[in-house]
């Protein structure tokens, strides 16, 4: 690893902050930052979310539950696996075994927290939590939002493997998910 790994650029000042509108899942902020590097200054874009969860969920034949929903901002329908946004109060390990109840049906008593990632930190200053479920079984209905019209199914984690290198799943939250439990690569 090279030298520079440790060497950090100078955080940017934040000099003003102005509220934007307010959107479903999002509210849009405004701060103008300085660049430490240039002293210019900057409007940027910050997206204020709340936190989410995803689950990677496993039955006891090491199958992947997924779901299958379309998705506004590409007009077209993903395999992902199961998760949502962390209500308030919610712990992110609450949210999952809702998120995996009302989405898929499927519940278990088997979990193991696989960790945080920054989905966008460009823009949002949200994290996703990462949820491993295993030994899941179907003992629900699912208890879908009106935003949502969702299919399950299983995948073998070779199905998988193949989703992932043809494309056939490319969501990248749910890649950094699937990476954190199985092995992606084609070989």
């Amino acid at each position: 690893m090279s030298d520079n790994y440790k060497q950090q650029p100078e955080p940017w000042k934040i000099i003003t902050t102005e509220p934007g509108p307010e959107l479903p899942l999002v509210t849009v902020r405004f701060d103008t930052i300085r660049n430490p590097r240039t002293g210019k200054e900057i409007r940027a874009v910050v997206l204020d979310s709340p936190d989410w969860v995803n689950v990677v969920a496993l039955t006891p034949e090491r199958r992947l539950v997924v779901v299958r929903q379309y998705r506004f901002g590409i007009s077209d329908v993903t395999t992902e696996v199961p998760g949502g946004l962390i209500d308030p109060g919610e712990s992110h390990g609450d949210a999952a075994v809702r998120e995996l109840r009302e989405e898929t049906g499927y519940t278990t008593t088997k979990w193991t927290y696989l960790g945080a990632s920054e989905p966008n930190p460009a823009v949002y200053n949200n994290l996703l939590h990462h949820w491993l479920a295993e030994d899941v079984e179907a003992t629900h209905p699912l208890e879908l939002d009106d935003g949502e019209d969702i299919i399950v199914d299983i995948m073998s984690l070779d199905e998988v493997r193949e989703a992932v290198q043809s494309g056939a799943i490319r969501h990248s939250l749910v890649l950094a998910a699937l990476a954190r439990v199985m092995d992606l690569s084609s070989g």
